[in-house]
């Protein structure tokens, strides 16, 4: 036994000299380990191919002595607006000479011209024409929360009322759900030349929107199934909720980047050790990217007292309102939005069809304005779309006779300038200034009077709307009224002949 001994210590000295010698060799740097990249930000890129269109057919074209109302300073009278290669080249008080090559000149002598009309609040494409089930796609009241949805999905790009909106003078919308949900899903912000898809009419650089609602739609719609919520605090508490496990969402992805850069950066850190990448929830990543501030919120929202906890809730979880939706009752916190920054998509006169409006007043556009806080006239409405001039012209002339001080140029912001704010594309459209995106319109008299047509609507330099030219419908559905002029015969009446 003894004579064993010395043998198995040998062995053992042997074996810890190899365990020695593979020690030493894992510590020396891999150079030969291919090299690795640590995902720098989440979700991951989609590999959908981009199906929007890459160019659009320019008009070069200056549009000659018209009014001037450039949402930017004073009208200028006779005034001069040269468009090239999608944008606004110039604007002049004097007549613009020599005319550039290839320019084609369009006398405007008379007319007016201002930015493109922006709506904030649509549900065209979700809601189309014909209203009929089938087409009902702007609610997905499945559950209280669905910020996974898109309404750029539901969108069905040959709705009738895109061009009806565009033979009104607006250029850009946004689409949004319906107010079912406490969180309703993405919004999609369009710009209006036709497309094939949703995708293809996607203004290039909108961020991204949210819809949420408060208030009794979402409460009517879960309470009315015996389901939560039920009340406005049942409204609050499952808002909290989501946003705290967004919270825990953002979390989890930070530390999954971190470890994952460590991983990266140590050089004896073994494939097995890489970090495991969190499990992917859509409705999560669009929740995250509001809390980072990517993704604009937008609130359907009616009383003030509301408004003021939703504002809370923002604080609470530390993201921004980018717009109160109808808020009826902005005018009572006037002071407090434009304290926040938060601008208020309204209409002029929409009152009392539910208790929630019953404090809905006529100024409430032209208080928030004086208050210092954004104004903006928005549609809700396939119909009020086609005439937001008039809707805005209602707001300024209210206040006007009421004695609040407001201009034109206020009101014209309240429909250009500020939904363009709101929307998040204040920097390239909503104002007639150079090196502005050339969107915009023509009208055959002031845009604030109820005479007022949109008689040319230049979308990105596009002509995409001349109401001279008899225009060739987008719609399938409205196909058969293509370049016809017909003679009705009145029916015989059947009573007698009475008119």
């Amino acid at each position: 036994m003894k004579s064993a001994r010395p043998s198995i210590l040998l062995l053992c000295a042997a074996a810890l000299a190899v365990t020695a010698c593979k020690a030493t060799d894992a510590s020396k740097p891999d150079t030969d380990r291919t090299p690795r990249e640590a995902p720098t930000s989440w979700p991951p890129n989609s590999a959908a191919r981009d199906l929007t269109p890459t160019t659009v057919p320019h008009h070069d074209v200056l549009l000659r002595g018209a009014t001037v109302l450039t949402g930017s300073g004073d009208p200028i009278q006779g005034g001069d607006v040269l468009l090239r290669g999608g944008l606004i080249e110039q604007v002049s008080a004097t007549p613009i000479d020599p005319v550039p090559e290839g320019v084609e000149v369009i006398d405007a002598a008379g007319k007016f011209i201002t930015a493109g009309l922006i709506d904030t609040h649509s549900h065209l494409g979700v809601y189309p024409t014909p209203h009929v089930a089938a087409h009902a796609d702007g609610n997905e009241m499945t559950s209280p929360t669905t910020p996974d949805v898109d309404a750029v999905h539901s969108v069905w790009p040959q709705d009738p009322g895109f061009q009806r909106a565009l033979a009104g003078g607006v250029t850009t919308l946004q689409i949004l759900p319906g107010s079912a949900n406490l969180i309703g899903g993405r919004a999609a912000t369009l710009q209006l030349h036709p497309g094939i898809s949703a995708e293809a009419m996607r203004f290039p650089t909108a961020p991204i929107g949210l819809k949420m609602a408060c208030g009794e739609n979402p409460k009517r719609v879960y309470g009315g199934r015996g389901a939560r919520p039920s009340t406005r605090m049942g409204n609050m508490a499952v808002w909290r909720a989501t946003f705290a496990k967004a919270k825990e969402t953002e979390r989890a992805w930070d530390e999954y980047l971190e470890a994952s850069k460590k991983w990266v950066e140590d050089p004896n850190a073994a494939e097995a050790d890489k970090p495991k990448e969190p499990k992917r929830d859509l409705a999560m990543e669009t929740l995250v990217g509001v809390l980072r501030g990517d993704i604009l919120v937008h609130v359907h929202c009616y009383r003030a007292d509301e408004m003021v906890q939703v504002l809370q809730l923002a604080d609470e979880f530390g993201f921004e309102i980018r717009s109160f939706h109808h808020a009826v009752e902005a005018y009572k916190i006037r002071d407090i939005l434009a304290d926040w920054d938060v601008s208020v998509s309204t209409w002029a006169d929409w009152w009392g069809f539910k208790i929630e409006a019953h404090d809905a007043i006529l100024y409430n556009a032209a208080l928030l304005d004086q208050a210092g806080a954004r104004a903006i006239i928005h549609s809700d409405s396939a119909l009020d779309i086609q005439r937001l001039n008039q809707e805005a012209a209602k707001a300024y002339w209210a206040a006007k006779h009421a004695g609040i001080p407001v201009t034109e140029n206020d009101a014209l912001a309240w429909i250009t300038s500020n939904p363009a704010w709101a929307l998040g594309i204040q920097d390239v459209t909503g104002t007639l200034e150079p090196g502005k995106r050339a969107d915009v319109t023509v009208w055959s008299e002031h845009p604030l009077s109820v005479y007022a047509q949109a008689d040319l609507v230049f979308v990105e330099g596009a002509l995409e709307f001349d109401r001279a030219s008899n225009p060739t419908p987008w719609s399938d559905f409205e196909a058969g009224h293509l370049h016809e002029t017909r003679t009705v015969t009145p029916p015989t009446p059947r009573d007698g002949g009475k008119p």
